[in-house]
């Protein structure tokens, strides 16, 4: 076997446990009072200094909705993105599962290990979908602009972790943790077993990565984009 093929699964297998770590458990450790920006800045910079790592690696998806809307753009093969998926929500278990066996129990029991949660306040499943489609359209738009185009400026951790926080600043932290990827949710609902409204964390991203994807493969890639395979 050539282990260098091998490279890029383990970069989003790693990358997504890391980046489970710093998300999850900023929620863990800030439960109650105003902890909203600390949660917000730990996904947000987190996620910058992850995709910035992992990018010439894997490229630094580190997110299935990202993976899929490469690959619908034709950025890559159904392969890629197969063993990706796996990688990433491979990733996502093994970081939920960390954090359990090093954080304090109480807290972690609390907290649902940092599951995300949608706001009782969204009364309906349309509203909180909604979002998440319309966060995750944004951020990935900001991979297709600032990795996939060949017009690209090279600032696409920065770019990438802005995103998230400032989804998360913007109205989607209180309201469905501003999410925008399904491994987020999946690992630490899997291991604490509490799947509350978990479709609302793979249809709404999945949603806004088509979409995005749809955009810039037909509207605004320039001539001759960068070809991620």
């Amino acid at each position: 076997m050539n282990y260098r093929t091998l490279r890029a699964p383990v970069a989003e297998f790693v990358g997504t446990a890391l980046f489970i770590m710093v998300g999850a458990g900023s929620v863990i450790a800030n439960q109650g009072g105003n902890s909203g920006l600390s949660i917000a800045v730990a996904h947000g910079v987190g996620l910058a200094v992850i995709v910035t790592i992992m990018l010439p690696i894997s490229g630094g998806h580190i997110n299935p909705a990202v993976t899929f809307s490469l690959w619908l753009g034709k950025q890559i093969d159904a392969w890629t993105l197969g063993k990706y998926v796996l990688a990433q929500l491979l990733g996502a278990i093994v970081g939920a599962l960390l954090i359990k066996a090093t954080f304090p129990a109480t807290a972690v029991r609390m907290s649902s290990l940092g599951t995300p949660q949608v706001s009782g306040a969204m009364t309906n499943l349309f509203a909180p979908i909604a979002l998440e489609a319309l966060f995750t359209f944004f951020l990935v738009s900001a991979v297709y602009g600032t990795v996939v185009s060949s017009q690209a400026q090279r600032v696409a951790g920065f770019a990438i972790g802005l995103v998230v926080l400032v989804c998360a600043l913007g109205g989607g932290g209180p309201l469905t943790g501003a999410v925008m990827n399904p491994a987020r949710a999946f690992g630490p609902a899997l291991v604490a077993w509490d799947w509350h409204a978990q479709a609302v964390y793979w249809i709404g991203p999945l949603v806004g990565a088509a979409a995005a994807a749809g955009l810039w493969r037909y509207v605004l890639l320039p001539p001759g984009a960068t070809d991620l395979r």
